[in-house]
């Protein structure tokens, strides 16, 4: 009922606020420029839901000079990271596009929510689940996500909002 890879079950990796690399491989290399980044790693489904369980994440701060980790930490701060939709819908995929978010140290329900801005329309969302937009019109979306604190306001992240710029096919 809505996009899925016929090659299965795959690692998400994620790098700052760029859309996530699929890693079908268990061991994998990924080149990144010298700088400091956050990182994430989870199980995805085949139709490219997170598996929610913190057992099934990773996430940490490092630091690259010459190619190399030079240092890094698990994030310690409240985070989001925008999993899906990423890319072009077309046919019976865009019928049903699944919105999904990571959050990192933020237990959504009273404490966290995150807005979601997708075609003029805001809405909250306070449960961690996958999410389906439905009736997008044909042509180009973004999709925003604001990761908020109990009392609404946006929380002092390193990524904050985030947003994909998708497209809805014929």
């Amino acid at each position: 009922m809505c996009a899925n890879s016929d090659k299965g079950q795959h690692i998400h990796l994620i790098v700052n606020d760029e859309p996530y690399a699929a890693k079908y491989e268990s061991t994998f290399e990924y080149e990144l420029p010298d700088g400091d980044h956050y990182m994430l790693a989870f199980l995805g489904r085949s139709y490219h839901e997170s598996f929610k369980e913190p057992a099934a994440a990773n996430a940490m701060a490092v630091t690259i000079a010459d190619g190399a980790i030079t240092a890094s930490s698990e994030i310690d701060q409240p985070m989001l990271f925008f999993s899906r939709p990423i890319g072009n819908y077309a046919g019976e995929d865009a019928e049903r596009v699944m919105l999904d978010f990571y959050p990192i140290n933020a237990e959504l329900c009273e404490d966290y929510q995150v807005k979601v801005e997708v075609g003029g329309q805001k809405f909250t969302v306070n449960e961690w689940r996958p999410y389906f937009l439905e009736g997008l019109p044909v042509g180009d979306h973004t999709v925003t996500l604001t990761l908020l604190d109990a009392n609404g306001q946006v929380v002092d992240a390193p990524q904050k909002p985030v947003s994909r710029d998708i497209t809805i096919g014929m």
